[in-house]
């Protein structure tokens, strides 16, 4: 039975993280503006004279310390896959996407705007849920709310926007894009981990508490 479980919880990592590049890559098509945290990492990247990859991985790796010491828990194999491959993923989907795409009208950017939000909850209920690591800014969401300074949705809408204003502040503006996926990613993650991600793992008898339990749920009679 555990066997099972952890091929179940491998899966919905890889997955998950896999979709979230999907994701990016409808966004970043949409150009509706980035996703909080990437707006974050591009206004940083503005003050400094180098190349966004490169920074972009100081970022994480600095993340990554910062969510050893606090809660090593969320660090695992979604983490690594999370900062050093989704990169590419984003890359080949917004390749693929531009080559089918080169110049999408209104009505698709939109659609694309709704189908990498609902990609982008579907996928980090799966991996948030999965408890096999989630990538170094979500763990902080995740560190933040397991010692309930906030919610697990408040502190989702609190660190985004955290990272929307500093974005905008050192000069990578948000968009309509960006102000959903800060104000509606947190309550979409969290009703997909209750009704899709939590009954696929744990069946749909088990009774649950936080996003990620650390120990197995009680079945109810």
């Amino acid at each position: 039975m555990h066997i099972v479980r952890f091929k179940k919880r491998l899966f919905m990592t890889i997955f998950g993280v896999s979709l979230s590049g999907v994701g990016v890559a409808f966004m970043s098509i949409a150009n509706f503006g980035l996703d909080p945290f990437q707006t974050f990492a591009h206004g940083i990247a503005n003050l400094f004279p180098i190349s966004f990859g490169t920074l972009y991985v100081f970022i994480n790796a600095a993340l990554l310390i910062a969510d050893f010491f606090l809660d090593r828990h969320y660090i695992g194999v979604a983490t690594f896959f999370n900062l050093f491959l989704l990169g590419y993923i984003v890359d080949f989907f917004t390749y693929l996407l531009n080559s089918a795409f080169p110049d999408p009208s209104m009505f698709i950017r939109i659609l694309f705007l709704i189908i990498g939000l609902g990609i982008l909850c579907f996928a980090a209920a799966l991996y948030f849920t999965s408890d096999l690591g989630v990538s170094t800014f979500d763990a902080l969401i995740q560190v933040v709310a397991d010692r309930k300074i906030l919610s697990f949705r408040m502190s989702f809408i609190v660190l985004d926007m955290i990272c929307v204003i500093v974005g905008a502040i050192t000069g990578c503006l948000p968009g309509v894009g960006t102000l959903i996926t800060a104000f509606c990613m947190g309550p979409l993650v969290d009703f997909i981990c209750v009704t899709v991600a939590r009954p696929f793992l744990w069946g749909r008898n088990a009774e649950y508490t936080p996003v990620i339990k650390k120990a197995e749920p009680v079945q109810t009679k």
